[in-house]
């Protein structure tokens, strides 16, 4: 099934997925006839029935059918059928990602993709060329990851699994010792009792152990603990090693380095016997030497050399052009072997030919197939080894994980009793780690004791390293650099940022950009075009050499006018590279991300780096985007008698149930007036309401308080004095915030709260006027307010007092009026808009990356970071165009002048095995251009930015 989507387009509605228990059914015939009847109802998309699931999943038109009409055309057919309701939702889908050997160009990756989408259960599955990996979104219900893996298998490829998707923790242990089923159930037993353990699995043939747990319960250690102490020490437990990427990368790049060195030691004998030693007199009356009639010593050596390079070195052509034609695709694999196979089997022929016949004066091409097979594994060696290079932003951000840490024992009064230097990754949740001046932190958690600065440039793209104290939190793989840190352990493992992050860029390494369906659709008829076109190249010169329409002189003395005409349909077969224009894309995308993630620019994939570079309007939100995010009270005014300590114990009694960025600084304006300024204790706030984008109301010492904007007391049919209403305007005339204190149904007092800009924000956005990009301010705050923090930027469009649900609405109507949008945003209140607009920017996120509405994630709180991602989105299409340009040019000019267009005019021919050199040199270019992009650097308009940091007291 193509489309998993719960609501596509189509038809004038939107199409929706509904699933169905179907009983009654006992074979497949049963399953076609419900289908039938299915489809043949008014405003069906698509019907699919699970005869062994006993399922059917319909995608259905809402205006024109329903699921009661559905459901009685089941049962008319004579099965009982029920709608499902809870199975078709969303939260019952895992993300499991496979790792896949065998892929050649974007037919391979296409014919694994559409083979994943036509399992029932799955919703989405995309597979990469560049980083050989599928993710996979299915319903764990209906579809296990051990069946996708069976069906990748299926259609001719190795698959691996890399990771399930499921929630819980997995470690894999080695354990010595394990010989017998008792030691088996011993280990089993002895871990099955542990808290939080979900799952264990024993692969005793190579003494693995892997278990599944909650982190909250349970962690490596334990287990190892548990592990050993079991048959009286006779075990013994390690962290099991883990293949990843590199380690497959490393492995890959080492089988095509073997394989070309062996079609060395073949091929150069060959090509030295062909081309050289023919030059040479004694060495040519050896090969020239008749063995038999007319097949010479030198035709024999040969083919003894050259046929363990076509059957056994280039195996691999002949595997992957198996599975390739047996599930109805073509790939490069196919073009190699037609092409060496026509080489060799003519050579062959030849050879025979020669041994029967007193007066055959043909050639063979046997050094035609080696060296052709032998440059094709040059260039895929080069290619893998710059494939890796395009994933090294990966490698380094896994590299910052500290190989070992200090882990502490504390008493009860928090004094340190021991220290043990242990393998970080057995760090475990709540732990207590001692972090030296130099050390990296080993796990995401706070500070107990200490002071110090850290380095966080490596996670956030932030070089100034950053003050940590008592209560700070810090990031796995950071660096501290002076004092010690005693932090405490509160995210480990695949919970860590530094994990999550790695997880995003993969993943942003997954997701094709719409661009790449170019390449997609072209791969699907490449193939089947070059043998056309190879075939019509042939048989155009066989009948013009048979029908002498062209002079004798142009054909070599060695061969005749079939062999001439068959060179040029080789040469045509094998420089066509279809793997060029699949790794077009991909490749750029991979080191653009790569490249964002090492500057604190975390880029959701080719879909946002594309909607990024075509974006004409950007509209900010004004709390922590454009201002620092950091409010404070400046004024404070009280229109009745009450005493200003008293006065804002009401208001912090109220806004401290808040979490908005006002309510926390009247909150820490209210401590300083207080005697305990660490730990105010506020009196009570019953029936507290957050009400959203206006303030906040409660009951607080019998008095009924309302704190919120201007809006909020005309909803409370509140009267506003003439006083307060001069001292809004004023406070909104100097950029700052007016909030309304009423108590009682009275205004008692108005507070004015100043957020400074950030520094560099009207450089920025006079950068952006610059790139002819259209900036508008939406935010929630009043008016004037907004005005002035607009007038003091640059910014002429301004949109206030918008409530979350109605930022959305205005990112919709400019999309409406033709505008590409991005709304930048702190990840929170500004969701609905960051997930309607083309492009989302979550700015400021820190260590809270997992921002699911945003389609870039700003790690550090600098809005030059804005300009960053559109100038890199800009400079990785450039480069895609590029590597288009190259690609299909190459081809374009290649196949004509492998066809012999210039032969007539020049004499020029291009022998089949530089044909084959030149394929294997056209991907290793496109790679090589893409990596190209790692030399990127920043926009020269922002080193001139005063981003000064400014010092809130």
């Amino acid at each position: 099934m193509s489309q998993k989507e719960n609501k596509v387009e189509g038809e004038g509605s939107e199409a929706l997925k509904a699933l169905f228990s179907v009983i009654g059914m006992t074979c497949s015939a049963c399953a076609g006839s419900i289908e039938k009847a299915i489809n043949r109802l008014p405003g069906i998309r698509e019907a699919v029935v699970d005869v062994l699931n006993n399922r059917a999943l319909v995608l259905y038109y809402p205006s024109l059918v329903n699921e009661e009409t559905i459901c009685e055309t089941i049962e008319n057919v004579g099965f009982q059928a029920a709608v499902i309701k809870d199975e078709t939702n969303e939260r019952s889908t895992q993300v499991c990602k496979i790792h896949i050997n065998g892929m050649t160009c974007t037919s391979c990756s296409s014919t694994i993709e559409s083979a994943l989408q036509a399992i029932f259960g799955v919703q989405k599955a995309q597979v990469a060329l560049a980083t050989e990996e599928a993710e996979v979104h299915h319903n764990p219900k209906f579809v296990s990851y051990n069946t996708l893996l069976q069906v990748i298998e299926d259609t001719g490829f190795e698959a691996i699994i890399i990771s399930t998707g499921e929630d819980i923790s997995k470690i894999e242990l080695k354990v010595d010792g394990i010989d017998t089923d008792h030691t088996l159930k011993m280990i089993e037993k002895s871990l099955q009792v542990i808290p939080g353990v979900q799952e264990i699995v024993i692969y005793p043939e190579c003494n693995k152990v892997s278990i599944s747990y909650e982190p909250d319960m349970a962690g490596p250690r334990t287990f190892i603990s548990i592990i050993e102490s079991t048959g009286s020490g006779h075990f013994k437990a390690t962290i099991y090693p883990r293949e990843g990427r590199e380690a497959r990368r490393k492995a890959e790049i080492k089988q095509y380095y073997r394989l070309f060195s062996w079609s060395l030691v073949f091929t150069i004998p060959v090509f030295l016997t062909s081309m050289v030693f023919m030059y040479i007199p004694g060495i040519r009356i050896l090969l020239d030497k008749k063995l038999y009639n007319m097949m010479t010593a030198g035709m024999l050596l040969r083919w003894e050399l050259s046929t363990p390079v076509q059957f056994i070195i280039g195996r691999r052509f002949y595997i992957g052009s198996y599975k390739a034609l047996s599930h109805g695709s073509a790939n490069m694999d196919v073009l190699i072997a037609l092409g060496t196979n026509s080489a060799y089997f003519y050579s062959v022929y030849s050879l025979f030919r020669a041994a029967y016949s007193r007066d055959f004066k043909g050639t063979d091409f046997f050094e035609t197939s080696s060296m052709l097979i032998s440059f094709i594994l040059l260039g895929k060696y080069l290619e893998v080894l710059a494939k890796g290079k395009t994933s090294e932003a990966i490698a380094k951000l896994m590299d910052l994980v500290p190989e070992t840490a200090i882990l502490l024992t504390l008493d009860h009064e928090g004094n340190v009793l021991s220290e043990q230097e242990i393998d970080s990754r057995l760090v475990q949740k709540n732990d207590v780690i001692k972090i030296i001046p130099g050390a990296k932190v080993a796990a995401d958690g706070y500070v107990l004791w200490g002071e110090s600065h850290v380095n966080e440039s490596m996670i956030t793209g932030e070089a100034k390293a950053v003050a940590k104290r008592n209560g700070d939190k810090v990031i796995g793989g950071t660096v501290n650099e002076n004092g010690v840190l005693h932090i405490k352990a509160t995210q480990v493992g695949s919970e860590s940022s530094l994990s999550q992050i790695v997880r995003l860029v993969e993943s942003a390494q997954m997701v094709k950009a719409p661009v790449q369906k170019f390449a997609d659709h072209i791969s699907k008829y490449f193939v089947p075009l070059v043998i056309m076109l190879s075939f019509s190249t042939w048989f155009a010169w066989f009948m013009a050499g048979s029908f002498h329409s062209y002079p004798k002189y142009w054909i070599p003395s060695s061969m005749s006018s079939f062999e001439l005409a068959l060179q040029f349909g080789i040469s045509v077969m094998v420089i066509a590279c279809p793997c060029a224009l699949g790794l077009a894309t991909p490749t750029a995308v991979m080191v653009g991300t790569g490249v964002g993630a090492s500057q604190g620019v975390l880029i959701k994939g080719g879909q946002a780096l594309e909607s990024t570079h075509k974006m004409n309007c950007i509209m900010f939100d004004k709390t922590g985007t454009l201002t620092v995010g950091k409010p404070v009270v400046v004024n404070t005014q009280i229109l009745n008698n009450m005493e200003l300590r008293e006065f804002y114990k009401l208001i912090a009694a109220t806004e401290v149930n808040s979490e908005h960025p006002l309510a926390k600084a009247i909150v820490e304006y209210a401590k300083k007036l207080t005697e305990d300024k660490e730990k105010p204790v506020w009196p009570e706030a019953q029936d507290f309401v957050s009400i959203t984008g206006n303030g906040v109301k409660a009951i607080v010492e019998n008095k009924k308080i309302i704190v919120g904007n201007k809006s909020l007391m005309l909803d409370q049919n509140i009267a506003i004095p003439v006083g307060a209403e001069d001292m809004l305007a004023q406070a909104e005339g100097m950029a700052q915030t007016g909030i309304l204190v009423c108590i009682d149904k009275e205004v008692a007092g108005v507070v004015a709260i100043s957020d400074p800009l950030k520094p560099g924000a009207k450089d920025v956005i006079s950068i952006l006027k610059s790139l002819k990009i259209r900036s508008i301010v939406v935010t929630g705050d009043n008016w004037g307010t907004a005005n002035a923090i607009a007038k003091e930027v640059g910014i002429e469009t301004v949109i206030a007092e918008a409530k979350p649900e109605d930022k959305a609405k205005i990112v919709k109507d400019f999309q409406a009026s033709g505008y590409t949008t991005a709304m930048v945003g702190d990840g929170i209140n500004d969701s609905p808009a960051l997930a309607a607009a083309d492009v989302g920017m979550a700015i400021g996120a820190g260590t809270d990356i997992a921002i699911e509405a945003a389609d870039i994630v700003l790690m550090k709180n600098n809005l030059e970071d804005v300009i960053t991602a559109i100038d890199l989105s800009r400079k990785t299409f450039s480069r895609i165009r590029l590597n288009y340009i190259w690609a299909l040019g190459y081809n374009l000019i290649g196949i004509p002048i492998a066809a012999g267009t210039l032969f007539p005019l020049t004499g020029f021919r291009l022998p089949p095995w530089i044909a084959g050199a030149a394929m294997a040199g056209s991907s290793v270019s496109v790679v090589c251009s893409s990596l190209l992009l790692k030399n990127y650097k920043r926009s020269q308009k922002l080193d001139n930015l005063d981003l000064h940091e400014i010092q809130i007291e």
